[in-house]
């Protein structure tokens, strides 16, 4: 299990997403926005939009809030968000990708900084990180959209290359190139899935203990917390053990 799902676990069960609502609305309806830009307004037209939507639905954003984003992207004085990825180092060497949405490069390039310098890590040249990651597409369905074996079954026909079940998701991996068109066969077959969208998923994991997961989490929440970074992604590799000791 890749540090990106491992924290979505841990971050579900300390219930820290319904304490951050406000900030991840904010969040996806800035994802919303620029994506609604970037292509047609529409999200049957605009696969970027349709995962974007997608994601909103399943953090339960009210459809007010959904459809005044996308009419938002039309506002000839909206500012222009350029996407920047930052990479870099955390405690214990742990591999951190941040991607980001600004209107302000400077700003965030230094609030990016801080954060890093503050919680024991340091920014890296871009590549010094990613290198170690892969990107990928991922499309998560609820639990409940089918069994285990099924899922894998389905993954296979579909052309994907990986299927995880968890307690509460089944992630399906596949290319990022391929991701719209496995997404769209599979959701004929299991309904709308929770969110479909292109992460970077660690190759090499490195195993944390429950301190240096104290201080990722520290680290983590911290980057979050910034209005301008949309996605972070590390390649920490926790025990059941630890997970436990953390959500306990």
């Amino acid at each position: 299990m890749s540090g990106h799902s491992q924290f979505s676990n841990i971050m579900h069960r300390k219930g820290a997403q319904d304490k951050k609502r406000a900030k991840i609305f904010s969040k996806l309806a800035k994802e919303i926005t620029v994506a609604a830009k970037a292509g047609l307004p529409d999200p049957d037209m605009n696969p970027r939009l349709r995962s974007a939507v997608q994601a909103a639905r399943s953090q339960n954003m009210p459809k007010d809030n959904i459809e005044r984003a996308i009419k938002k992207s039309q506002d000839n004085d909206l500012a222009n968000y350029d996407e920047v990825r930052y990479e870099g180092f955390g405690p214990g060497g742990i591999g951190f990708i941040v991607e980001t949405l600004t209107d302000n490069r400077n700003r965030t390039a230094g609030e990016v900084r801080s954060i890093f310098t503050k919680c024991g890590g340091n920014l890296g040249e871009t590549g010094s990180v990613s290198f170690s990651f892969k990107r990928v597409g991922l499309i998560e369905f609820p639990k409940n959209s089918g069994s285990d074996d099924d899922l894998i079954e389905m993954t296979i026909e579909a052309g994907a290359e990986d299927c995880i079940s968890n307690e509460d998701t089944h992630e399906i991996y596949c290319k990022a190139d391929e991701l719209h068109s496995i997404s769209a066969g599979l959701e004929n077959q299991l309904g709308e899935p929770n969110s479909v969208s292109i992460i970077w998923k660690p190759e090499t994991l490195i195993p944390a203990d429950i301190e240096l997961m104290e201080k990722i989490i520290k680290m983590i929440d911290a980057l979050e917390d910034s209005d301008d970074i949309q996605n972070v992604y590390t390649n920490f590799d926790a025990t059941d053990e630890v997970l436990e000791q953390l959500s306990g």
